[in-house]
């Protein structure tokens, strides 16, 4: 860097590396392409994205996010499949928002029965209801939420058996699936909705987005596949 002030080179290096770290909303950074990480929403259309019951989606884009609400069907799912994987996104919740990311749907047409969701919804509490939580089966420690009109980020870590849910960077929600060995029963004793044990689940399906009655946005949905557990 010939000509260049120690100072002035140091703020050029530091532009270039904060460059290389930073993308703008819906796009991939250079570590992130390098890495493998997939973009699966474009932020202008629903490029990749249909409802669950093969309808096209009939909500808008807004704010740069994908809005399940008003969709056309229970869930909007991504075409593509993923087993082993990180899945990241940032969502921002209505002030009565009732939502959630589903993944590992082995059937779109029953994915209440037939997949996970990682719940997003208003509120303070930390049950199997509240943000952060695998709805019906694992708790999260806490309730990370920004809440209403604010952007949370959300990482989902899937493999093998262990799911793991981070909120704004911080792990609040851990679980194996081998350990659910009962219809209807958590470890320990207590119940979920579930007709088949959690760990006979597929663990293998779609990415989907729930329309539960109110307004929500997705954006930054980016996942990495990674190796099939004992692969």
């Amino acid at each position: 860097m010939r000509g260049l002030s120690l100072v002035a080179a140091t703020v050029l290096l530091f532009s270039i590396n904060v460059r290389a770290s930073w993308a703008a909303d819906n796009e991939l950074t250079a570590e992130e392409k390098a890495t493998g990480w997939q973009l699966l929403f474009n932020g202008k259309d629903h490029t990749g994205w249909k409802c669950s019951n093969d309808k096209p989606i009939a909500c808008p884009i807004e704010d740069g996010g994908l809005v399940p609400y008003k969709s056309g069907s229970y869930l909007i799912i991504h075409e593509k499949q993923f087993g082993d994987f990180i899945l990241k996104c940032d969502v921002k919740m209505s002030s009565s928002c009732n939502s959630g990311i589903f993944f590992r749907v082995g059937d779109p047409r029953n994915p209440v029965q037939m997949g996970f969701e990682i719940q997003v919804m208003t509120g303070k509490g930390a049950s199997y209801h509240d943000f952060g939580a695998v709805y019906e089966l694992a708790k999260p420690a806490k309730n990370n939420s920004r809440g209403a009109g604010q952007w949370d980020s959300i990482e989902i870590t899937c493999k093998g058996p262990k799911i793991a849910v981070a909120v704004n960077g911080e792990t609040v929600t851990t679980m194996n699936c081998d350990d659910y060995t009962e219809p209807g029963k958590n470890p320990g004793g207590g119940k979920n909705k579930f007709k088949m044990a959690i760990k006979d689940f597929p663990r293998k399906g779609y990415v989907g987005l729930q329309d539960h009655g109110a307004k929500c946005w997705y954006k930054n949905i980016k996942v990495l596949e990674l190796a099939e557990a004992g692969k």
